[in-house]
């Protein structure tokens, strides 16, 4: 029997050895992430480990190192996919609502209860561990507060050159929309009534009205 012959046959064998693979590192990657935040919410970011991680989603602890070298790796997509159910950037720049409509939209007030509690839930637990793990604090702000903020400027940025706002800094801006609504969406202080995702979203309404009405250069 010829070497090539030998190599051929050694090939074929070597390709059928094993489990084939049947999802993409992205998919899988997606698959643990899911599965994952629901166990950070289960035990939190201090009681999970990377081996219940492992055993929750179903694969080897190989594979998870493989595709999130460590706990920050994971929660840091976490933070991030989070950041897109907090706000909805970039917008599509032939976007022409009204501001305050647009605002209502890149803050996603019609989020639905299911979603909106999902949300919520992620933010209980940044708010419950982060005092106690201060890198919780450092990748909210890196793929969280940050990345959502800068985006925030950037879409204030286009409507000030389109001429629709005042010239204030538009990082300032951003900072101010973000600290109002994310208050009314989020924040509940002792003796507050239990307020419905409705109370809120109308709530949070009015004050973008209000924003509008200081910062537009004209009626919008």
């Amino acid at each position: 029997m010829t070497s090539s012959k030998i190599s051929e046959m050694t090939g074929q064998q070597g390709r059928g050895r094993g489990r084939p693979k049947t999802r993409s590192d992205e998919a899988e990657r997606q698959r643990i992430v899911q599965s994952a935040r629901d166990l950070f919410l289960d035990v939190g970011y201090g009681g999970t480990t990377m081996d219940a991680v492992a055993a929750r989603c179903g694969v080897s602890k190989r594979t998870l190192y493989q595709l999130f070298p460590a706990k920050t790796d994971l929660f840091r997509v976490m933070v991030a996919d989070h950041r897109r159910s907090m706000l909805a950037l970039p917008r599509d720049p032939d976007e022409d609502l009204p501001l305050a409509e647009a605002l209502a939209a890149i803050f996603r007030l019609e989020i639905d209860e299911i979603d909106n509690r999902d949300r919520l839930a992620f933010i209980r637990l940044v708010l419950a561990d982060s005092d106690r793990f201060s890198e919780i604090g450092e990748m909210i702000e890196q793929e969280g507060a940050g990345p959502a903020r800068r985006l925030l400027e950037d879409w204030l940025s286009v409507q000030q050159e389109r001429g629709r706002l005042r010239a204030f800094p538009a990082d300032a801006l951003a900072r101010m929309l973000m600290d109002m609504v994310f208050s009314v969406l989020i924040k509940r202080f002792p003796g507050d009534r239990l307020l419905t995702v409705e109370d809120r979203a109308s709530h949070a309404r009015l004050c973008l009205e209000v924003f509008v009405q200081g910062a537009a250069t004209t009626a919008d």
